[in-house]
């Protein structure tokens, strides 16, 4: 049996009204820092093997941390980036609402098919995380860290658990959290969800 630790990058600086932020390649606060500190002390009695992480930069400054602790250097996964919200990227909602009148409440009403233009819906993000992270899954190491985003977490985690992609945001995924996969002979097994780091 081997085990998968599905991290979700630290703290990046939020805004108000919030934004859409995507595959926007923005870096972790000081605080998102301190979080990952934590998850890479906590990991260090699990004797990790292979760090992987998404490549854009709040991932990969958060892998670095990990590996750093662990003794390993981070693999670059590119399939295993952020949801990409196309003309929405960087965006509040009020903007979407007035730019593209109807489409906030149509991607609401759909949250597995609909796509902003240019970028892609939550079935898309499925259709490319899921063979790559599936890939590192099957890969033979006994203890492996993924560093990754809320949205491919969460799209990772319905597969896991058997949910529809449609209930997604009812997993939460916060920064800095330890999600815990189990994989035996190519069944998978969630150990935990959304843990915080406490060591």
């Amino acid at each position: 049996m081997s085990t998968l630790y599905l991290i979700r990058h630290g703290e990046i600086p939020s805004s108000l009204p919030r934004r859409f932020i995507g595959q926007s390649d923005v870096a972790m606060t000081a605080h998102g820092h301190e979080q990952l500190e934590n998850v890479a002390g906590y990991l260090m009695d699990f004797s990790l093997e292979r760090v992987c992480t998404s490549p854009l930069l709040r991932c990969r400054q958060s892998a670095e941390i990990i590996g750093s602790a662990v003794g390993c250097m981070p693999e670059v996964v590119e399939e295993l980036s952020e949801i990409a919200l196309g003309t929405w990227e960087g965006l509040t909602v009020a903007d979407v609402q007035q730019q593209y009148p109807g489409e906030y409440e149509a991607r609401g009403k759909d949250m597995t098919g609909y796509r902003p233009p240019g970028g892609e819906s939550f079935a898309d993000l499925f259709q490319r995380v899921w063979p790559a992270f599936a890939k590192v899954m099957e890969a033979d190491y006994e203890r492996t860290a993924v560093v990754t985003h809320a949205g491919v977490n969460r799209v990772l985690l319905c597969r896991l658990l058997g949910m529809p992609l449609a209930n997604l945001f009812r997993l939460e995924q916060s920064y800095g959290c330890i999600n815990v996969v189990h994989v035996d002979e190519g069944t998978y097994r969630v150990g935990c969800i959304n843990r915080a780091a406490i060591y």
